[in-house]
C-alpha cells in the first residue's frame, strides 16, 4: 500500500488507540509514535445494533469495545476537522473497524489514505510496517 511521508497511522482494537506518523518513503514506511489518547467511551449508540441476546450470552458483542471505536472515531473526525490530520490510515481489529465506520465523518473520510481489518495492537513497529508494505 501507498502511504504518504507524514501520513498518520491509526491502530486500535477495542481497548487501545496508539497514533503513528510515516517517516519513511510512500512504498517504506517507517513509523514513528504521536501519542496514545486517552479516550473516555460515552457513545455506546452500537448497543442498538447489538441486541442479538445470543451474542452477548457468548461474549461477542462487547459494548465497551464497541464504544471505544466510536470514541476513536470521533476523535480521528476532530482531528481531520481541525486540519491536524491530512491524510491517514485506519489499522483495526474486524468488528471495532465496523464500528468506527459507522461514526466516520465526512472529513476524514476524504482523509483516509485506507483501511486494514486485521488485529496488530501489541505488534512491534516493524510487523506493522509490513503489514502496511504488503497491504
Amino acid at each position: 500500500m501507498k502511504l504518504s511521508h507524514n501520513a498518520h497511522v491509526a491502530l486500535v482494537d477495542g481497548e487501545s488507540f496508539t497514533l503513528f506518523v510515516n517517516r519513511g518513503q510512500i512504498f517504506e514506511p517507517k513509523l514513528e509514535l504521536v501519542e496514545t489518547p486517552d479516550l473516555k467511551a460515552t457513545n455506546f449508540s452500537a448497543g442498538v445494533r447489538h441486541q442479538d441476546q445470543l451474542g452477548q450470552m457468548l461474549g461477542r458483542t462487547q459494548l465497551d469495545e464497541l464504544a471505544h471505536g466510536a470514541a476513536t472515531a470521533e476523535w480521528l473526525n476532530q482531528k481531520a476537522i481541525g486540519g491536524e490530520i491530512e491524510e491517514v490510515l485506519v489499522i483495526a481489529d474486524p468488528k471495532t473497524l465496523g464500528e468506527m465506520r459507522q461514526h466516520y465523518h465526512t472529513e476524514l473520510r476524504s482523509k483516509l489514505a485506507g483501511e486494514i481489518d486485521k488485529t496488530l495492537t501489541g505488534q512491534p513497529i516493524d510487523k506493522i510496517e509490513a503489514a502496511i508494505d504488503a497491504a
